[in-house]
Parts: structure tokens; sequence; C-alpha cells
């Protein structure tokens, strides 16, 4: 078989996943029964379809590392790798993602072969959205070599920050792609799992894109705000905009969690940090989206799981709090979210704070309305929510804190919600380290996996704790 289209790094990482890759791709999501990396000819709609899943599967794996740090979840083992900031070996992750943008080369090959524009600018923008997740855990990554032709098992690798830029570039490359005019081959509905072969979609899920990964630089000199709300403009206006993906093989991801935890193996807790913000012990109101996350216990109050500790009862006594099997987020066909307009109102609230309090304010409490909108929240509670004085403090008081706040709450079970949390340094009410966790401070990234330092380790950069910032974190 020949091997044009990918290097033989990427091949190496396909080896150890070959079979699960094409687990995930069969029915409607099925390119040839198999990797499409492993196809002389494969569909450009079948690598559609496979591109836009997996990068919303990819969303629901990383999220389901940083959810644990940011302390949404909880094991409920005591002393979990995740909870108390071992050096879990990441691997897997490292995989999907590099494998992922190996099916969305392939499919820029295509594209530019084919003179399919939509397609091309889909690339980019996925490209882009992959690879930003991937240095905002690891850092600096293999980029340039890592998809070179020819006998490279031990690519170099390019600087976290030179990957931003290229992810930047990648946007305004597929901005402007798929704004030429008649492809030959147009985006297929069907197989597009995101946007359903909306091209105007896409053009405002690249500026969502590029406002979050402006936004990253908050801490940085180079911190644009007129910039990020400028993309802001061309992004998001309501929930119906946002990335998602609802269709699935069999469940939803994290309905898959809650399933298995109703069933016994044991997933998807709630901590002790998120449900006390949530519900009214650390902040003095109740949040209507509890009840729309998870279920009462069997005191019938809400209790999670205080990170590092595990478990307090047998596990499934129903002594603490996890995902529902029919809450929002883990119901059945619950949809996998990559950008939302939520979001966006709070990257808005955040730029704009400076220099228009008013717009700040405003874009806050429209972020808070979106997420509820989103979540199901009846009108009543989300009116009375969004007038309790501890939420609706005037633009006299209002914080950048409050920003923060809410979004945590908004942006559940996304990996954004980690970049938050080191950029906001951790100053969550109430938020405190894990129990007997491994570091002195908190988590800011994590470390190279075993399938790099084994194979690649004189290119692997050195890494001196989980504590090291990364470099948009400095």
């Amino acid at each position: 078989m020949k091997r044009t289209h990918f290097s033989i790094y990427t091949w190496a990482l396909a080896a150890g996943l070959l079979f699960s890759l094409a687990a995930c791709k069969k029915g409607y999501l099925d390119v040839n029964q198999t990797n499409p990396n492993l196809t002389e000819n494969p569909p450009i709609n079948g690598l559609l379809a496979g591109v836009t899943y997996q990068s919303a599967v990819n969303v629901f794996s990383t999220g389901n590392i940083t959810s644990y740090y940011v302390q949404q979840l909880a094991s409920p083992n005591a002393g979990s790798g995740s909870d108390v900031y071992d050096d879990v070996d990441r691997s897997s992750n490292w995989r999907y993602i590099y494998l992922n943008v190996t099916d969305i080369r392939q499919m820029k090959k295509l594209a530019l072969e084919r003179n399919a524009y939509e397609h091309l600018g889909v690339a980019n923008i996925l490209e882009a959205f992959n690879m930003s997740m991937l240095t905002d855990l690891f850092g600096d990554a293999p980029y340039r070599q890592a998809w070179s032709e020819g006998e490279n098992l031990k690519p170099g690798y390019d600087s976290a920050h030179a990957i931003y830029d290229s992810c930047l570039s990648l946007i305004e490359q597929g901005v402007a792609a798929l704004n030429i005019a008649d492809p030959q081959i147009a985006l297929d509905p069907s197989n597009d799992l995101i946007h359903g072969g909306n091209k105007a979609a896409w053009i405002k899920t690249a500026y969502a894109l590029k406002a979050r990964l402006l936004n990253r630089m908050s801490k940085q000199a180079s911190y644009d705000p007129a910039a990020i709300l400028a993309a802001l403009g061309n992004a998001y206006a309501g929930n119906g905009d946002d990335a998602q993906v609802t269709r699935f093989e069999s469940l939803s991801l994290w309905n898959g969690v809650a399933k298995n935890n109703a069933s016994g193996t044991l997933d998807g807790w709630l901590s002790a940090n998120f449900v006390n913000a949530l519900d009214g012990t650390t902040f003095g109101v109740f949040d209507p989206r509890l009840p729309l996350i998870t279920d009462t216990t069997r005191f019938g109050d809400y209790r999670g799981t205080v990170n590092g500790v595990g478990r307090v009862g047998s596990g499934t006594d129903n002594s603490a709090c996890a995902l529902s099997p029919k809450g929002y987020y883990s119901r059945g066909g619950a949809p996998l979210l990559m950008l939302t307009y939520a979001e966006m109102k709070f990257i808005e609230a955040e730029a704009s704070f400076s220099t228009d309090k008013a717009r700040s304010y405003q874009a806050y409490l429209d972020g808070i309305a979106a997420n509820m909108d989103k979540v199901g929240v009846a009108p009543g509670d989300k009116q009375a929510y969004l007038t309790n004085p501890v939420v609706a403090v005037g633009v006299a008081a209002f914080t950048k804190d409050l920003i923060f706040k809410e979004k945590y709450v908004a942006t559940f079970l996304q990996p954004e919600t980690w970049t938050d949390a080191r950029r906001f340094d951790y100053k969550y009410k109430d938020f405190s380290l894990p129990v007997n966790a491994q570091l002195t401070t908190f988590v800011r990234r994590v470390g190279y996996p075993t399938s790099e330092t084994s194979r690649n380790g004189e290119n692997v950069p050195a890494v001196g704790s989980l504590a090291d910032r990364l470099w948009w974190d400095r």
C-alpha cells in the first residue's frame, strides 16, 4: 500500500489505533470500512464525515481529562491520577488528534485536486481546531515535520507559539476558501456532522475559533480586544449557530459515561467544588442548571465528591451526584459541544470589560441566558436567577471574576474551561488543591505521552513539572 498521504510518523501512530478508529467510523460514518488514511482513493465526503465526527470526539476525550483539573468532575476512587495531578499517560489523546489531522490533510489534498473549495475551507478550520486543542494540553509538538514525506519516525518539535500562529493563519485560509465561488464538489449535508453542509455556518465557526484563540492571549502584551470583538462580529448570533455533533453510531459519548455509571461502572461523578458552586453553598444562589445536569442523592439533596478523596458510601447507593442519563449534557443523543454562542458572549464580556463596561455586563448576562436556554432552564427560573442580586450586581459592581465564574458553568465539560482556569490563575471562589495533590500548586500542563518519549525521545522537550506554565500562561 502506498504511503503518499501521510508520513511514517503518523503511520506509526495509526498502528496502535487502527481497530478503534475503524470502529468509530462505521455506518454512515464509514469510509470504506476502515481508516481513510489506509485507502488509496478515499471519498472526499467520507473523509468529511470522519473528520467532523472525530473532531467532536476529540473534544470529549480532552474534556474527560480537563474536567477533573477544573474540578467539574471528580473520581470516585481515592487518589485517582487525574484528580491529584499525577503524570497520567495521554498517548491515546495525542494519537487521536494527530490521526484526525492526518485525515484532515488528506481531505485537503483531495480538495485541492478537485477544486472542492468548501472542503478545503472546512479542512483548514478543523486542523486549526484540533492542533490548538493539542498544544493547549502539551505545548510544543511536531507539526511541520509530522506530515512530511519520507521515513521520519522522529519529527522535530515546533514551538506551541508557532503552531498557534499557524492555526490563526489556517482560519483565515479556511474563510478565504469557503468564499470561493462555484466549487466543483459541494459539502454533502449528510456527511458534514457539524453544520450539515452550511457554508455560512462554517464561516461563523471560523471566526468563533479565532475569537477563542485571540482571547487566549489575555496575559500577553499582544492581547488585542479590538481584534477579538471584530472576530465576534462575524461569529455566532445565537444558540442555533453552535458547532456541535448530535449524530452518533450508538450512544452519545457523555450519555455512555452516565449509562455506565448507572449500571455500576463508576464514572462521571461531579466534583464537590462544582456542586457547591451551583447549589447555593459557595455563592448563596441556587443555579437552575444543576437539576438539568445531575439528580439528587438518596438524601434528597445535591452532594459532590471531593477531588482526591474518592467516594463516600458504596459507590452504587446514590450517596453523591453524577452525570444523569436524563441530563442535558449526558442524556440520549446529547450533543457534543465544540464552540458555542454562550462562550462567545463571555469572550465579548471579557474583551470589552476595560473599554465598555456596560457592554461587558450585558454580554455577561446574555451568556448566562444563552446557556440556560441551551440546556432547557424554564423561563421563570432563568429570570429569577438573572435578577438575583448575586448575579445582577449592576455595571458599577461588575467584575471580571463574575465573567469567569459564570463561564465556568456555561462551558461545563469543555476543554476550554481549563484554558480559562489557567488564565484566571484558578481564582474561583473557594477553589482549592485536590486532597493529596502531587503538586504544591495547580496543574498547568500535561506531560508528553509515553508513545512519544519512547520513540522520539531525543526531540521531546523536557518537562520539569506539570506546574510548568505554557507560553500563553506566563
